[in-house]
């Protein structure tokens, strides 16, 4: 697999620095070399790439807000010397967070994490086509810097919030955060075991016990059916 990637740093020898490291790791690839997030927005949009080595602190457009104009498929790694954006790092659903001065080990040890990811995403897009008799038993989430892979048997609820989902589990009485929205995991899972009954809430079907007033019971938790999936919801209770 080869990863295209690009690097934006306002430090000419920063980004020299870094380019020098992508040059000795055979899997990536260097499409762009940016010292300013205006540029590397437009040079982005004309040549997409996969990883992004983006600093934080840059004069008009910062590394932070420019994570949020790229595609969704454009994968941050944070380089910045500045410790106290890890938590929004996290929040924009980074790779990893590198602490300059950045060593050619910290680098390589982000880019193999970035490859485990990306083949991941590889295999669960090729998955339905090698066998299509075959579904997934499982999918990996990214959760707090940790791709964690969960039974598909496991999950009773999902719900969907601003910026992330909760994946409610048997399991484990907390849920398991992942910085993703809800179409995306619902791309995850096959259709033939999960319905989405509202748009913020999916469900497992066999986990469906009660029904109570256009809701769904699962012990104490109530989940709504919203008017748009009502049909689709009926349709399935009645081929039951």
């Amino acid at each position: 697999m080869i990863i295209k990637c690009a690097i934006v740093d306002d430090e000419p020898l920063a980004v020299e620095l870094l380019a020098s490291y992508v040059k000795k790791i055979p899997f990536l690839e260097l499409c762009g070399k940016y010292t300013n997030a205006t540029d590397a927005l437009h040079g982005i949009g004309e040549t997409p790439v996969d990883l992004l080595f983006l600093d934080i602190q840059m004069p008009e457009l910062n590394g932070l807000e420019l994570s949020r104009m790229v595609p969704e498929t454009t994968r941050i790694v944070f380089t910045t010397a500045f410790n106290q954006y890890a938590i929004d790092g996290f929040r924009v659903n980074a790779l990893d967070y590198l602490l300059k001065p950045i060593s050619y080990a910290e680098f390589m040890e982000a880019c193999n994490k970035a490859l485990q990811w990306f083949q991941l995403v590889q295999q669960n897009e090729q998955q339905p086509t090698a066998k299509a008799e075959e579904e997934p038993t499982s999918i990996f989430v990214k959760s707090e810097y940790k791709l964690l892979q969960i039974n598909l048997d496991d999950i009773r609820y999902i719900e969907g919030l601003k910026d992330y989902v909760k994946i409610y589990t048997e399991q484990s009485p907390h849920p398991i955060l992942s910085l993703m929205n809800m179409k995306a995991i619902e791309q995850m899972l096959p259709a033939s075991r999960f319905i989405r009954v509202h748009r913020s809430f999916i469900v497992q079907k066999s986990k469906i016990r009660e029904i109570e007033r256009n809701r769904i019971v699962f012990g104490d938790v109530y989940i709504p059916i919203g008017d748009s999936y009502k049909q689709a919801f009926q349709d399935f209770i009645n081929s039951k």
